[in-house]
C-alpha cells in the first residue's frame, strides 16, 4: 500500500506578510489552482493504487487542514496533530506509526505540503522509478536536477548507480556559498535536496531505532497515548514535548548506508522566498510577476502583489518585491528576499501581532475581519458559513452589538432564542451567555461592534462548542 504522508507543520516566515504563523504558506493560494496544500494532495491522487493520505499538521492549523482536505475531495484521510513542533524526523515517525496501523508493509511517500511541482507527470514517473528501490529496503529521496547555482538549498552528491534510474547517495552537503554552488552545477553529479522521500514505513522506523533510539522511543510513547478527537488524531502533548528536535536528514539520511537518490527535473520549487515565487511564476514582457490591482511604468523583473481593493503602482524600479495586505506592506530587493524572516523576528521581539495573525482571521465556523479599533471599541465584519455556529460563550469585559448585513442569524442570549434578518440588530450585554448560528443555506454576514474595558480574543469563556474548543 502506497500512502502519501503530507508534512504540513511549516511556518513560511520568508513569505511574510502573506504567510503568517496562523495562516502559513501551505494553506495559501500562491500560484496555480488551489492552495499549495491542496496541490500536493491533488498530485498524489494522480499516482496509481494510492491510498488516502496521512497528514501531520500543527494543532493550531487543524481546522485549516481539515477544511482544505474536504475541499480537495478527501474524506477518508488521517489528520495527526503535532501539539508542539519537533522537526521532520519525529513528524515522519508519527506518520510511519499511523501507516503501519493500516498496513505493516506500507510504503510512505513523504511530501512537504508547501512545494510546487509544475510537471506532475515527470514527478509521477520518478515515484514509479523509486518504488523498486523502496521495496528492496532503500530509503529513497528525490534529487532535483539544478538549473542554476542556488545557495538556498542543500545538495546531494550521487554515487554508484542503483539500476537504471537511481543512485546511492555519496553524501549530503549543506547550503553552499555561490562559488561552491557554481562548482556543483559544473560538476554535474549534484542535485538539490528536495525533502521528498519514498520508503517502507517499517524501514524508516528501523533506521530511526538504530541512529536515534531516544527519539523513536519518545515518539512511540506519545503515539501510544494518542486519541481520536472529532476528525483528528491527537498526540499526547506532555509526551511529545520530550521528543528531540531533529530533521530526517540529520537523524537518519546522513547516517544510513541505505540512502538512494532519484534525480528528477519536474519544475520543482519549495517557494521558500518571494524570489523563489518570482522564479516559478508567469512574467509579463518586462519580467514582472503581477497579481491583483497593479500599475507599472518602467518597472522590470519585479514581483508585485496587491490585496483586494488596494492599488499597487510602481515607477522606474527594477528587481523589487512589493507585497501588500490589509495591515502590512513589504518592499524588498529580490536579492534580499531571504532576509524577510528578520522582519518577522523583529515583530516577535516587539510583541506585535502581525507576525502571527492577519487582519482577517479564519475560524472553523467562518472568519472575522477587524475593520477598526480604538479606545474601548472595536468593529469587526463576521462571516458565518451555512449551518455553522460559534461557541456558546460569554465575555467578562465587553458588550457587543450585532447588525445583520446579509443572511439570517439565529441568536441565543441567556434564555432567549430569536432570528434576525437583513438590516436587523441586537445587543449582547456584558456577561450574557450567548451564541450566534447561521441556520440558512447562504453565508451570514454581520457587523459586530464591541465596547468595553478589554477587547482581547482571550476574553472568552466557552460553555459548549461543536469544534471541541470548550
Amino acid at each position: 500500500m502506497l500512502i502519501p504522508l503530507i508534512l504540513s507543520g511549516g511556518s513560511g516566515t520568508r513569505l511574510w506578510p502573506i504567510s503568517r504563523r496562523n495562516m502559513p504558506k501551505q494553506f495559501l493560494a500562491l500560484a496555480g489552482q488551489g492552495t499549495l496544500f491542496q496541490q500536493t494532495i491533488a498530485r498524489t491522487r494522480q499516482l496509481p493504487d494510492v491510498a488516502a493520505p496521512i497528514v501531520v499538521a500543527s494543532e493550531d492549523h487543524r481546522f485549516l487542514a481539515a477544511e482544505q482536505l474536504l475541499e480537495a475531495g478527501i474524506e477518508d484521510g488521517t489528520l495527526v496533530l503535532e501539539p508542539v513542533a519537533r522537526n521532520t524526523a519525529p513528524a515522519i515517525a508519527l506518520g510511519a506509526l499511523e501507516a503501519i496501523k493500516r498496513d505493516p508493509d506500507a510504503l510512505l511517500l513523504v511530501l512537504p505540503a508547501d512545494h510546487m511541482i509544475g510537471d506532475t507527470q515527470t514527478f509521477a514517473a520518478a515515484v514509479a522509478q523509486a518504488l523498486p528501490l523502496a521495496m528492496e529496503g532503500w530509503l529513497a529521496t528525490f534529487g532535483i536536477r539544478p538549473d542554476r547555482a542556488e545557495t538556498g538549498f542543500g545538495y546531494i552528491r550521487r554515487g554508484a548507480a542503483l539500476g537504471a534510474h537511481g543512485f546511492q547517495v555519496e553524501r549530503f552537503v549543506e547550503k553552499p556559498d555561490l562559488a561552491t554552488a557554481q562548482d556543483y552545477l559544473a560538476d554535474g553529479s549534484y542535485d538539490w535536496n528536495s525533502g521528498m522521500f519514498l520508503f517502507k514505513a517499517a524501514r524508516y522506523l528501523e533506521e530511526l531505532e538504530q541512529h536515534a533510539p531516544a527519539m523513536l522511543a519518545t515518539v512511540r510513547a506519545a503515539h501510544a497515548s494518542a486519541h481520536a478527537d472529532l476528525d483528528f488524531v491527537r498526540v499526547d502533548k506532555d509526551a511529545f514535548a520530550k521528543v528531540p528536535d531533529d530533521s530526517i536528514d540529520y537523524a537518519v539520511m546522513e547516517k544510513t548506508t541505505r540512502a538512494a537518490v532519484i534525480p528528477v527535473s519536474c519544475a520543482w520549487s519549495d517557494i521558500g522566498s518571494w524570489s523563489a515565487l518570482w522564479l516559478a511564476g508567469e512574467h509579463d514582457s518586462d519580467g514582472n510577476l503581477r497579481e491583483g490591482d497593479t500599475l507599472v511604468v518602467n518597472t522590470h523583473n519585479s514581483l508585485l502583489r496587491s490585496h483586494e481593493r488596494h492599488l499597487v503602482a510602481t515607477v522606474g524600479v527594477d528587481d523589487l518585491v512589493v507585497v501588500t495586505t490589509p495591515d502590512a506592506t513589504l518592499v524588498a530587493h529580490r536579492d534580499a528576499a531571504q532576509d524577510v524572516k528578520k522582519i518577522v523576528e523583529q515583530l516577535k521581539a516587539a510583541g506585535r501581532s502581525e507576525h502571527s495573525v492577519h487582519r482577517v482571521v479564519h475560524r472553523p465556523w467562518g472568519s472575522y475581519d477587524s475593520l477598526e479599533a480604538g479606545e474601548r471599541f472595536q468593529v469587526k465584519r463576521i462571516v458565518v458559513k451555512p449551518g455553522a455556529a460559534l461557541s456558546l460563550q460569554k465575555h467578562h469585559h465587553r458588550a457587543e452589538h450585532w447588525i445583520v448585513v446579509s443572511g439570517t442569524a439565529e441568536v441565543s442570549c441567556d434564555d432567549k432564542v430569536f432570528l434576525l434578518g437583513e438590516n436587523q440588530s441586537t445587543y449582547i450585554p456584558l456577561g450574557s451567555k450567548h451564541r450566534l448560528r447561521n441556520p440558512g443555506k447562504v453565508a451570514l454576514e454581520l457587523i459586530e461592534v464591541q465596547s468595553g474595558s478589554y477587547l482581547g480574543e482571550d476574553d472568552i469563556v466557552r460553555f459548549d462548542d461543536v469544534y471541541g474548543r470548550a
